[in-house]
């Protein structure tokens, strides 16, 4: 499948990026030579589905179920050209939960976009194992703990942003099973969805009991949202209560409230926030702000340092022109799958 005549010719540079900087192999690093993690080669895979380079996308899915571990996990991250499963120097190999699970938004998206049903039924056991992996740590009041080690003990706290994006990987997964008539998994999921959502809506002590408070990142702001936890008049609330905090006019979104930083990828994630909750014109003016924010081929740095007139880091992820294509299908529809993060009831 070709790219669609539609894209907006900004992103083209960001589509081919991914692409160029996808391994042999399928994996889709940050950046060329550098790390990986499972999470961000979704988000970069599903923007090549949207941009139409649909057997890239499956490169990559292919290699995720090749590097599922027998559990349903995946290393948080891998290094490098060798993928050993430490990604960073000095931290220890871990299995984060949501990490994991977004192998499902990712397999579903594609399915939107390609409507092959064959693609679906064959990574029907990688989004199978994947949820499974993450339910595994699902507390009895709701919670999705965030991570495991190597030898599979949990460390027992969670993640709002993370959890929000388990919401949001039950709700995909839900919607694979339903297509393949899988039922039974469909209700298991959904009922742990409901659970995961009255933790998150409900109860705030559940969340970042044995670590500061991560509500000083925007992600936590907007990710209830974006993941659909929150909706109506709540939602609205909860983007209006964090916007003069988090968003620097005709800039962008600030990675870190307290930091002069805006980030790329979370500025398209709010903006699909935005779109979620109907404030189209908005989510588009943001987008338009992030432009600023590319190289002299057109692909997006990670962010601006407002103090010190930089791109900083001086590095250009694939996971930010990953964010950057969603958010333009959204907004401007352009395939079947532009409703995944606008549109959060379960099919």
């Amino acid at each position: 499948m070709s790219e669609p005549d539609l894209l907006d010719p900004r992103l083209e540079p960001s589509a081919a990026y991914i692409a160029e900087t996808q391994r042999e192999d399928g994996l889709i690093p940050w950046y060329p030579d550098g790390p990986a993690d499972p999470w961000d080669h979704v988000e970069s895979a599903m923007g090549l589905s949207v941009a139409g380079r649909t057997d890239a996308a499956e490169r990559a899915y292919a290699w995720l179920a090749d590097a599922q571990h027998d559990d349903g996990g995946w290393w948080a991250a891998y290094g490098g050209e060798e993928s050993s499963p430490n990604g960073h120097e000095g931290e220890e190999p871990r299995k984060e939960t949501h990490r994991a699970a977004y192998a499902a938004v990712g397999v579903w998206t594609h399915y939107r976009v390609t409507g092959d049903r064959s693609f679906l039924a064959e990574y029907w056991p990688t989004v199978r194992d994947a949820l499974d992996f993450a339910l595994a740590q699902q507390t009895p009041t709701g919670e999705v703990y965030w991570t495991v080690d190597a030898e599979g003990e949990p460390h027992r706290d969670a993640l709002v942003s993370g959890c929000a994006s388990v919401y949001k990987s039950l709700e995909c997964g839900a919607a694979v099973a339903g297509a393949l008539d899988r039922e039974d998994a469909r209700g298991r999921w959904l009922d742990a969805r409901a659970r995961l959502g009255e933790a998150l809506r409900e109860h705030p002590d559940r969340f970042d009991r044995t670590w500061e408070s991560k509500s000083r990142y925007a992600m936590d702001w907007y990710y209830p949202v974006l993941c659909g936890v929150l909706d109506g008049d709540r939602a609205r609330e909860r983007l209006d209560s964090g916007w003069d905090r988090f968003v620097e006019p005709e800039q962008g979104c600030r990675c870190v409230a307290d930091e002069p930083w805006v980030t790329v990828a979370e500025s398209c994630e709010l903006a699909l926030s935005l779109a979620a909750v109907g404030r189209r014109e908005r989510a588009r003016e943001l987008v338009e702000w992030l432009f600023e924010w590319t190289d002299e081929e057109g692909v997006f740095w990670t962010g601006y340092q407002l103090e010190d007139g930089e791109f900083w880091p001086g590095e250009r992820p694939t996971w930010t022109g990953g964010a950057a294509l969603l958010a333009d299908d959204a907004l401007a529809d352009r395939t079947p799958a532009s409703d995944v993060f606008t549109d959060h009831r379960p099919e």
